[in-house]
């Protein structure tokens, strides 16, 4: 029978700073570290130009992070959003937390199984509230909502209508208009 290492967020940190995962893009998920896909023009345009919106939506009222790092108990995934409390004085020594996680969102064109499997369980684990899939295959949009007990109770796949993170209610998107 074969053992596999989990490694710890410090463990991460270690290997990182000693520059043994310098020429890859990988993120640590459930003490495992994961190479990331690389990003195709529709992925990139839809995520870009939705965090262009945000920070202009968000300004002074939270801090729009573009596939930076949030630390959780034993994962470090990079997001392609992640809305958090405060600004980058606050983030100087350290990577946003579960605490400081307003809401994250996910672009998936061929990552779909990882976001709505492997990070659908880490942000429910690490209880973050508000966490949305921008599916492009299909397209739609997949919110999941109300973490409890390692999973989401809640979630919806929309291709229409209107929605609002929790966060910020008075922010209302029109899924319609996000899927074009």
């Amino acid at each position: 029978m074969q053992t596999l290492i989990k490694w710890t967020v410090d463990d991460y940190h270690r290997i990182v700073e000693a520059g043994i995962l310098a020429d890859r893009r990988v993120e640590l998920l459930a003490g495992d570290i994961h190479q990331m896909a690389p990003e195709g023009p529709p992925h990139s345009y839809y995520g870009g130009s939705f965090a262009d919106r945000l920070r202009e939506d968000l300004a002074g009222r939270a801090l729009v992070r573009e596939a930076r790092p949030i630390t959780l108990a034993d994962s470090e995934p990079e997001p392609d959003i992640a809305v958090v409390q405060g600004g980058w004085e606050r983030y100087r020594d350290r990577h946003p937390e579960a605490v400081d996680v307003l809401w994250v969102i996910e672009v998936s064109e061929s990552s779909l199984k990882k976001d709505t499997e492997d990070k659908r369980i880490i942000y429910a684990t690490a209880e973050i509230t508000d966490y949305w899939v921008w599916d492009l295959t299909t397209p739609q949009l997949i919110i999941y909502r109300n973490p409890q007990a390692g999973d989401y109770q809640s979630v919806l796949h929309l291709q229409q209508g209107d929605i609002a993170p929790l966060a910020f209610p008075d922010l209302i998107f029109s899924v319609g208009q996000l899927l074009a």
